[in-house]
């Protein structure tokens, strides 16, 4: 039984990139859904260091994460932090399919 150290390490980055996003403008929006979408990959990572196979939670939360962070990257323009998170998110997605196919 391996640990998730990838999906924990996600989840922390989710969830810090929320607190910023929170500290630097005073957005209670973006604190709520980094703690969320952070918390959801986590239990996901736990899922997954049970058994390998369990990935519906993790690529849920990142799919859907890559999907409103890169609409959002979109319309902006910005790197930070709309289009680091939608690539961290889709990486994320693709290690988890390979997890599947392995």
């Amino acid at each position: 039984m391996a640990v998730d150290w990838i999906g924990f390490g996600y989840a922390a980055a989710i969830a810090l990139g929320g607190f910023m996003g929170y500290k630097r403008k005073g957005s209670v929006m973006s604190l709520m859904a980094g703690l969320v979408f952070g918390g959801l990959s986590a239990y996901g990572a736990y899922n997954i260091s049970n058994d390998s196979k369990d990935i519906k939670i993790s690529l849920m939360a990142a799919g859907l994460l890559s999907l409103v962070m890169g609409m959002r990257y979109k319309k902006s323009g910005k790197l930070m932090p709309a289009g680091l998170m939608s690539g961290l998110s889709l990486l994320m997605v693709f290690r988890l399919l390979l997890l599947v196919m392995v």
